[in-house]
């Protein structure tokens, strides 16, 4: 072999041990761009006003709208997207979770009662005992109130003769008659209101007493049922 022919041979050899890391990078590199996909278009379609609109891109007005999502290719529905919600919407929504949240809690403690109600209360009696406090409190403000309305109303009954036998004497109603009568009128119905209320609180606690009772029975009879000494 020639020197030249030596010398070529060992330049290639340079060459291609130069180029080598140059085509492993190349290498390496290919997959990851070979791996990468191009997303699927989508095809959107929302209502503006009357109008159905179908686009393959999403204006800006667009964005908030309730929408459908199909692939451009298989022409199949792939989702949807509710519309955003107002302002308005959001705090509605807020009050109605929590809503559920405590509703949820009372449920909970609902149970949590029920469960000490049988381990703590032996008889009906004994539950009855619990409302005693409640019920004697609200049964005097009953009758205090009624008591203060029907004086009210005897004192007011009684301005209003005096008034009247003044101008059947033809004698004009003194300012101070008409200020006190307008007084008493006034207390006398907020003493009605007041008397409403504490009726309507006292049947409320009737309510609740039974609905109580009747609940305990349920528990106590399910109880007794599920007694495995029975």
């Amino acid at each position: 072999m020639s020197r030249f022919t030596t010398l070529s041979l060992t330049v290639t050899a340079l060459a291609l041990l130069l180029a080598a890391p140059a085509l492993q990078a190349q290498q390496a590199q290919a997959p990851k761009y070979q791996n990468v996909q191009a997303k699927p278009k989508k095809l959107y379609c929302w209502n503006k006003g009357n109008e159905r609109i179908c686009s393959d891109a999403l204006p800006q007005d667009a964005v908030n709208s309730a929408r459908e999502e199909f692939g451009v290719k298989s022409g199949l529905r792939r989702g949807s997207v509710d519309r955003t919600l107002t302002e308005e919407e959001r705090a509605t929504e807020a009050v109605a979770a929590a809503q559920r949240q405590l509703d949820q809690a009372a449920e909970e403690t609902r149970k949590r009662t029920e469960q000490a109600m049988l381990s703590t209360y032996e008889d009906e009696d004994d539950l009855r005992r619990v409302f005693t406090e409640r019920t004697g409190i609200l049964d005097n403000n009953v009758n205090t109130a009624s008591y203060n309305v029907a004086s009210l109303r005897d004192a007011l009954v009684t301005l209003l003769s005096g008034a009247g036998d003044r101008e059947l004497a033809g004698q004009p109603v003194t300012d101070k008659q008409t200020q006190d009568i307008r007084q008493r009128h006034t207390e006398l119905v907020a003493q009605q209101r007041l008397q409403a209320s504490f009726i309507a609180q006292r049947e409320a606690l009737d309510t609740e007493i039974e609905e109580t009772l009747q609940r305990y029975r349920v528990l106590k009879g399910t109880a007794v049922a599920n007694d495995p000494r029975g």
